[in-house]
């Protein structure tokens, strides 16, 4: 059972679009995933500029690939440390905390996921 960063069993992140390495709807993670998709994010605007401006970009969609490209308030699974990235350049997309692997924290450290975070109902 995969775990998230507070501890807990790992929830699911989306499933429209259906996110993950796996495709499964979660952040979940394994030895194949070398760029470590852990972080569930709800991205916006000025993280997708960032994001195409470093190389990815996840607005335009890929049929190809089964990738309807992403719009401003989706989940996706974002690699760790492009988010990383994009927190030390202020454009860090919020998390949500239940759905983003443990496995984050070797990039991120949990107090700046917490000042993230999605806020809960």
């Amino acid at each position: 059972m995969a775990h998230n960063v507070l501890g807990e069993e790992l929830a699911s992140c989306g499933t429209e679009p259906m996110t993950g390495f796996y495709r499964n709807g979660c952040c979940d993670t394994g030895s194949e995933d070398s760029g470590v998709h852990t972080v569930c994010a709800q991205v916006t605007a000025e993280f997708l500029q960032f994001s195409a401006a470093a190389g990815n970009d996840l607005s335009t969609p890929r049929p190809e690939y089964g990738f309807p490209g992403l719009t401003p308030g989706e989940r996706w699974c974002l690699c760790a440390q492009r988010w990383a990235e994009a927190h030390a350049a202020g454009v860090a997309p919020p998390v949500v905390l239940e759905a983003t692997h443990a496995r984050t924290l070797e990039w991120v450290d949990l107090a700046d996921l917490r000042r993230h975070a999605v806020p809960q109902p």
